[in-house]
């Protein structure tokens, strides 16, 4: 039988990462307060800063605040959801997607997208720290800059999840140490704006309405990939730890993300009537800004990087049956991202975020529905994931069709073509769309795309259903 040797292969292959395979019940080991530590890496980011400022100056406070509370709901649930099933299967989405609607080729086409995702962001964090070290060293080319920053996180990941635990822990103290001064010097600092921040309305601009809608869609393009990246880290929580977290991997970096970070991001913006975190942290705290801008940068891309090379990992193992290792995919993704730097990725950035947002938030529904509606509730299917390939059809329709159809849809509501209400709120409809066609869809395909054959060496306890 395949899975003892090749198990121990891949164990072998990846280090402490699991890459390619479902992380045994006896390395489920970490506890809840550590995973959702590493989590904060991308909860810390500075972007969440400019989501929340240019959200605030452009629609106003309150629209800003509405919006992130949806944010913090929507995503916490659907991040609730995918821990449980990571946590349970001890599988990330790439691994997950296989056996819960897609195929193991479909599942290649979610890795590879997932994949592109967190390059594009690791370059955007990167550029913000050249931007703002750049400030202070004029006389060092960008280009350098971004080599140089760009390389750093390569190490960084080179031991896996252990590592990762380490830096954060490490990193966080310093983290609030500099928001704090942050905050105290933005305080000290006189208001451009007379009233409290929350009242802050830009003139022609009412509370609800078109504002709100586009703050709500803003979200979107963030909202989905937080829920998604809790299961890389979420499969190495230990199983007397799955109740409480759960709902903490799933939870607390949204409420940080989009409440903490973001509702911050509205204050500094109407404060100091500015909207880019680069000049107005740099202006606070001088020198410090910048250092605290590199901290942040740092923290958000080393889980980029981590993230990237994962679904790269998959996607050629799915594909060609490349299997160099996750090491070497790490070095991939963090020259993918220097590439992009070099491009100028900022200039695409608004139809790379509204395609990324749309398909993540699909994703995640199918995933959702998949595992509530059709294992638990329809009992289509079996009742557990499924990874190799020999076991598995190359593509099942019930998650592919649903996510072509739906984000396909909903990309073209959020170019404009299907009114504004709609344009606004084009990641969700596109979620609701996928969750009804993928129930649509396992119903009459009575689940045989699932499995080619029954796996008997999955462990009682993998089950979800």
């Amino acid at each position: 039988m395949r899975s003892v040797q090749s198990a121990d292969h891949k164990v072998n292959e990846t280090g402490d990462d699991y890459s390619l395979d479902r992380v045994p019940r006896s390395q489920r080991n970490m506890g809840w307060l550590s995973i959702t530590n590493i989590t904060f890496g991308i909860a810390t980011a500075i972007f969440y800063f400019q989501m929340g400022s240019v959200m605030a100056l452009q629609f106003g406070a309150i629209n800003a605040i509405i919006s992130a509370i949806y944010a913090i709901v929507v995503a916490g649930i659907l991040g609730t959801f995918i821990a449980y099933l990571s946590a349970k299967s001890g599988m990330n989405v790439n691994l997950l997607s296989r056996g819960g609607g897609f195929g193991y080729i479909g599942a290649s086409l979610t890795s590879f997208i997932y994949a592109t995702n967190f390059i594009m962001y690791c370059a955007l964090e990167g550029l913000i720290l050249v931007a703002a070290v750049h400030k202070f060293f004029p006389v060092i080319p960008e280009w350098v800059l971004i080599i140089f920053f760009g390389s750093i996180v390569i190490p960084l990941n080179w031991f896996g999840i252990k590592q990762l635990d380490k830096l954060q822990k490490w990193s966080l103290p310093l983290f609030v140490v500099f928001l704090i001064a942050a905050i105290v010097m933005a305080g000290l600092t006189p208001s451009t704006y007379e009233g409290s921040f929350w009242t802050y309305m830009p003139d022609g601009v009412q509370v609800g309405g078109t504002a709100l809608l586009l703050c709500i869609g803003m979200q979107h393009g963030i909202m989905g990939l937080t829920p998604l990246l809790a299961s890389d880290y979420a499969r190495f929580l230990k199983p007397k730890d799955t109740k409480l977290g759960i709902f903490a991997i799933g939870f607390i970096p949204q409420i940080f993300c989009f409440g903490v970070m973001g509702g911050l991001g509205i204050w500094f913006g109407v404060r100091l009537g500015e909207a880019n975190p680069g000049v107005y942290i740099v202006l606070l705290l001088g020198i410090w800004g910048a250092l605290f801008t590199m901290l942040t940068q740092v923290r958000i891309n080393i889980t980029n990087i981590y993230s990237g090379s994962l679904s790269l990992s998959n996607f050629f193992e799915n594909i060609m049956n490349f299997t160099p290792g996750r090491r070497f995919w790490v070095v991939i993704t963090g020259v993918a991202a220097m590439v992009l730097m070099l491009g100028g990725i900022t200039d695409h950035l608004d139809t790379a975020m509204t395609f990324q947002g749309v398909f993540l938030m699909t994703w995640a529904a199918i995933l959702v529905t998949d595992a509530v509606f059709v294992k638990k509730l329809l009992k289509i299917g079996p009742g557990y994931y499924e990874s190799e390939q020999q076991k598995l059809h190359k593509w099942n329709p019930v998650g592919v069709i649903a996510l072509v159809v739906a984000s396909g849809l909903g990309t073209v509501a959020a170019m404009g073509h299907l009114g504004t209400f709609l344009q606004s709120t084009a990641a969700f409809f596109a979620a609701i769309l996928a969750a009804v066609l993928t129930i649509v869809i396992a119903i009459i395909t009575k689940g045989k795309y699932y499995v080619k054959e029954a796996n008997p060496e999955i462990a009682r306890e993998d089950y979800i259903a």
